[in-house]
């Protein structure tokens, strides 16, 4: 039996996030506020895409929002892993002609969210107040990224480690590309990653040295596009740069817990990963999903809203531990010149080149995460590789 008075929340960041943990939230049937200090401009303006897998399209899907992001996805059906240390070593990843990820611009995504949330019964948002709403309510929801303050006031650690590389990333427009296949190359300096974005543009995730990284960004245009052509893949050039490049550093951290109290720590306001293999968004999402999963059942009267934190939190430890995992060992394993490590380099990746199977339960575990999560309340199993879609609601 459903809740007779509907249950209600604050969620404190309006990113990517932000937005669709409070959408899912309002999909449940609780009763929502979703707040940010930045205006929607800003939140809208940042210059990056992401790669999206199949548990985010099954979780976009069930929401209601794939069929609006359709115009501004660009599906990908290969993706080729190489490893310049090991010579021409290289694996191919693809299940035949269906897309094996998606790759999205910031910016459509953000104006679809913030749409969809303005619009939304039931969702009150605030946007552009550097004041937190202060009336009571039954959860707290923090998805304002690493740097969140409510984690620290809550008085919850955020161990782990700052890498010694950083991340630039850019848009360019590439000559000599496949269509339909994204790129992962393992550089020693770090990896390098080139996504598709449909029309010859691609979107570059190059890592290495901050101090590089910091160097690369100041580089004009001309200059810069000749450092790029020494590391991008061979038969790639790219000609133009569409959007100025950004840098970042990187690093690894799990929050000490995801939940205290009525509060729980959502995206990477609970863990941050290396860029390598595009998980950062993916893994916030899927935290979304069970959050999700938590609240239709608190709104249905089967759980009570005491444990959802509780059962949220102890959920997604393992699968942000395991993501976290398999990111670092990858750039302890890839990202430097050791002799030792390159016999295991190419024991590994001739392992994937010759076993099928093995490279589907790669992209598997890359795609739709080591846990399962299970259906959705939308009625798509989050592990799913193909999908009808269920929307729960549909406002333009």
């Amino acid at each position: 039996m459903a809740l007779p008075v509907a249950p209600s929340v604050l969620v404190s960041g309006a990113g990517p996030t932000g937005c669709v943990a409070a959408l899912a939230l309002v999909a449940s049937g609780w009763r929502v506020v979703l707040h940010d200090p930045a205006p929607a401009s800003a939140l809208a303006q940042r210059a990056r895409a992401y790669a999206l897998t199949q548990s985010t399209r099954c979780l976009l899907q069930s929401l209601g929002l794939w069929e609006g992001l359709l115009p501004h996805l660009q599906p990908f059906q290969r993706l080729l892993l190489s490893d310049h240390a090991c010579g021409a070593a290289e694996v191919l990843f693809s299940d035949g002609d269906a897309a094996i990820g998606w790759v999205l611009d910031h910016r459509p995504l953000m104006d679809l969210l913030l749409r969809r949330c303005a619009s939304a019964d039931g969702l009150q948002l605030l946007l552009g107040d550097p004041e937190r709403p202060s009336q009571p309510t039954d959860l707290q929801v923090h998805c304002e990224g690493a740097g969140s303050r409510a984690r620290d006031a809550l008085g919850i650690g955020y161990p782990g480690w700052d890498y010694r590389q950083g991340c630039l990333t850019c848009q360019v427009q590439l000559v000599g590309a496949t269509p339909a296949t994204a790129w992962e190359v393992f550089r020693p300096e770090g990896p390098l990653a080139v996504l598709p974005l449909g029309g010859g543009r691609a979107q570059v995730v190059w890592s290495g040295p901050i101090t590089a990284c910091q160097h690369r960004q100041g580089l004009g245009e001309t200059a810069f596009l000749e450092a790029l052509a020494a590391a991008l893949p061979p038969g790639l050039l790219a000609s133009q740069l569409l959007e100025p490049p950004a840098s970042f550093p990187v690093a690894c951290r799990l929050a000490g817990r995801l939940a205290r109290g009525r509060a729980l720590l959502c995206g990477e306001s609970g863990h941050r990963c290396h860029p390598v293999g595009g998980q950062g968004l993916n893994l916030c999402w899927r935290d979304v999903a069970v959050l999700w999963q938590e609240a239709a059942a608190v709104a249905a009267g089967a759980r009570p809203i005491e444990a959802l934190p509780r059962r949220y939190a102890r959920r997604r430890w393992v699968d942000a531990l395991l993501t976290l995992a398999a990111t670092d060992l990858l750039i302890r394993l890839f990202s430097n010149r050791s002799l030792p490590l390159l016999p295991l380099r190419r024991l590994g990746l001739g392992a994937l080149a010759l076993s099928a199977p093995l490279r589907r339960l790669a992209l598997a575990a890359a795609s739709r995460g080591p846990v399962p999560l299970g259906s959705l309340p939308g009625g798509l199993d989050s592990g799913s590789p193909r999908g009808e879609q269920s929307p729960l609601f549909r406002r333009a």
